[in-house]
């Protein structure tokens, strides 16, 4: 009598596009994929279907996502749309009409009932296929932690409300369960993400939940106070500047949360931000960050901004430049503004500010901030920093500071006679910086 082979596990090629947001999106679906006993590859031609998770913020993203679409019907002919290009499949479908299904974000019971009947699972579900943290995309130290989802704010050119709706915070108990099993499982930095990070619990009435022994409100100074218990470095993105920041940054320079604020500002100009529907003076915020600076000296703070907003004049500009000079960002984007199919900017009536235009104002805008950036990491060297490993090397590995996000801030390179292993944490005394980076010695 001769064994049977098991059948082979059924195999789903994935693509994920567009922010961190959309990144956990994509680990959530790939989680349920494999606790359901799917394997996962990155070969659309072998895989039994391929999930795209789109992007639709900027028109630049979907168009890469339509490539994205097209490259796996080419391969595959087997694709499920997911993801915010999905929240309105129109466009989509009049180009690829044998798409198998098409969902939008956060739809993760209909990704997986898309991928059922395209492709039956086949395992056993009480087999244990998933760790307890789940399946991750992020290396294995750091990993983003989405506290909501959607946004009640009305900025006229976004549109991701459209996308993914108002404000929906998780509760408490529920953040701090996630968090605390991806440390337990070895991260080192939990990123903390959603479209509104500091308007958490808002939309819930900051309601207490169980949290362990203790319960715990759905507030941002809560909650970041809880994180910072768990041992890992905690770093806050995407934080709109309102007053309850002020109590988080106590507990920066108390240690808890790093010494980090991720703030989009857009812009400095009063007639621009009103056009944007953004807060609009930027008088005022000057005085806060001096405060937060006041509270917490090592604080890095970290921006976005949009040059060639319809109707941004040369004067608009120049009052930009000049905030960006007094304020002293540590690390700054910028995007040329996109007039995005569906966002009210499109509809204001405001001239349109020409591309050659647009172009030579991003030049000067990081040319700015490229000189304030290069004397802020000047002042670093001769200093200690503690500095996190992400790939280590014979004898110079890459790191990042405290005042670092992987992936979108600067690096540190860091000289060493022992070795270094990923997700270390080690003291580097710096030697010397350049425009973006830092260079130093581990002691």
């Amino acid at each position: 009598m001769t064994d049977q082979a098991a059948p082979a596990l059924p195999k789903i090629s994935f693509v994920s596009l567009g922010c961190p947001k959309a990144l956990v999106d994509s680990e959530r679906i790939i989680t349920q994929l494999r606790a359901e006993g799917y394997e996962l590859t990155k070969n659309h031609a072998g895989a039994d279907a391929v999930i795209v998770n789109t992007c639709g913020f900027l028109d630049s993203a979907k168009a890469e996502s339509l490539d994205a679409i097209g490259a796996a019907l080419k391969e595959n002919g087997k694709v499920i749309v997911t993801g915010c290009m999905g929240a309105e499949p129109g466009q989509i479908r009049d180009r690829f009409p044998s798409v198998l299904a098409i969902t939008g974000p956060q739809a993760y019971e209909s990704v997986m009932g898309a991928v059922h009947e395209a492709v039956p699972p086949l395992h056993d579900p009480f087999m244990d296929l998933v760790p307890p943290q789940g399946v991750k995309l992020t290396p294995r130290h750091y990993a983003y932690l989405k506290i909501s989802e959607g946004c009640n704010n009305r900025c006229t050119f976004c549109i991701i409300p459209k996308l993914r709706g108002d404000l929906v915070s998780r509760s408490a108990g529920d953040v701090l369960r996630e968090a605390e099993k991806l440390v337990k499982a070895g991260v080192k930095e939990l990123l903390v993400i959603s479209q509104d990070t500091s308007a958490y619990g808002l939309d819930i009435k900051y309601a207490e939940s169980m949290f362990g022994d203790r319960s715990v409100r759905a507030k941002f100074l809560d909650l970041s106070r809880e994180l910072g218990s768990l041992g890992a470095w905690v770093r806050l993105h995407y934080v709109y500047p309102y007053p309850h920041v002020d109590d988080v940054v106590e507990l920066m320079a108390e240690g808890l949360v790093l010494p980090y604020l991720d703030i989009p500002f857009q812009h400095a100009s009063t007639n621009v931000l009103r056009a944007m529907k953004r807060p609009g003076n930027q008088d005022k915020t000057l005085d806060r960050i001096r405060k937060w600076r006041e509270i917490c000296p090592d604080l890095a703070l970290r921006s976005t901004f949009i040059v060639g907003f319809p109707g941004e004049t040369e004067e608009d500009f120049e009052i930009l430049l000049d905030w960006l000079g007094e304020v002293k960002l540590d690390r700054v984007g910028a995007f040329k503004y996109e007039p995005v199919t569906g966002a009210t900017a499109n509809d204001l009536g405001l001239p349109q500010v020409p591309d050659e235009v647009k172009e030579i104002r991003y030049r000067r805008f990081m040319e700015k901030q490229q000189a304030i950036s290069a004397k802020i990491l000047a002042g670093k060297v001769g200093k200690r920093l503690q500095v996190m490993i992400d790939q280590p090397g014979p004898t110079v590995s890459k790191g990042r500071s405290k005042a670092d996000a992987p992936e979108i801030d600067g690096s540190v390179y860091v000289a060493s006679r022992r070795p270094l292993r990923i997700g270390d944490i080690v003291t580097v005394k710096i030697e010397r910086a350049d425009a973006y980076d830092l260079h130093g010695i581990a002691v």
